[in-house]
């Protein structure tokens, strides 16, 4: 299995791609440490994933919140000892509004989530990575960051701000052998839907479907691999050759 012995950290982990994410690294070995700001969910994450594993840590976290964060952090460094993954998946995304009527506040809280969220996570476990001298960080951005969605500027601005900090970070910690790579999904499936295989049909992508939160998964964990050893500071779209519109 291809995680043995890793430790890897799923934010936004109780639904839709972190949750199979989360369910994917425990089928492949690994210790999971998975974040929700959502407790009813996180319990039943875990029961699913003490399937595979009794190695896991389910922990309410607010990934908007630095102290809540650092808290998480050590709490995991005490229990596991190092973190080898992390995966950046927890975002807010649903809001269509015109640009001029977008509330100022809404911005922030786009940006205090999607962007400041991933930074504080990324800043909580980086040390170790660096420390240990083997990382690997995947964060979840949106085709919304690269093309930029109609009436979704907050989203949109956001998830481009990930893809940025992905490729500039990565810069920064290659050669301390820490890989840093983003994914941006386009249409998936419904996250309230536990069948992580299902998809509906859609318009968007050329393929003629959403995206399963599992063939995203699929991409995160070959990303988190060691098969993934020359790859760093990309941002792969898995959209099913999505229209650009």
């Amino acid at each position: 299995m291809r995680f043995t012995g890793k430790t890897a950290v799923v934010t936004g982990a109780a639904r839709g791609i972190g949750r199979a994410t989360a369910l994917k690294f425990a089928m492949e070995g690994a210790q999971v440490v998975a974040l929700d700001i959502n407790t009813e969910e996180l319990s039943r994450l875990k029961d699913e994933l003490e399937k595979y594993t009794k190695e896991i840590l389910c922990l309410e976290c607010d990934i908007s919140n630095e102290e809540r964060v650092n808290e998480v952090a050590k709490e995991t460094l005490e229990r596991f000892k190092k973190v080898d993954i992390l995966v950046n998946n927890a975002a807010i995304w649903k809001y269509h509004c015109a640009f001029a009527d977008v509330p100022t506040d809404m911005w922030k809280k786009f940006f205090d989530i999607n962007v400041m969220g991933t930074m504080y996570v990324t800043k909580a476990f980086l040390g170790n990575m660096v420390e240990n001298g083997y990382g690997r960080i995947i964060n979840v951005s949106s085709v919304a960051g690269v093309y930029g969605l109609n009436s979704m500027a907050p989203y949109s601005a956001s998830k481009a701000a990930v893809i940025a900090m992905t490729k500039s970070l990565a810069k920064e910690v290659v050669k301390k052998g820490v890989l840093v790579n983003c994914v941006s999904p386009g249409s998936v499936s419904p996250g309230e839907n536990l069948d992580y295989n299902s998809y509906v049909e859609s318009s968007l992508p050329f393929i003629g479907r959403t995206g399963t939160d599992m063939e995203n998964a699929n991409l995160i964990c070959f990303l988190a691999s060691d098969e993934a050893s020359y790859i760093s500071g990309q941002n792969i779209q898995i959209d099913g050759c999505r229209k650009t519109m």
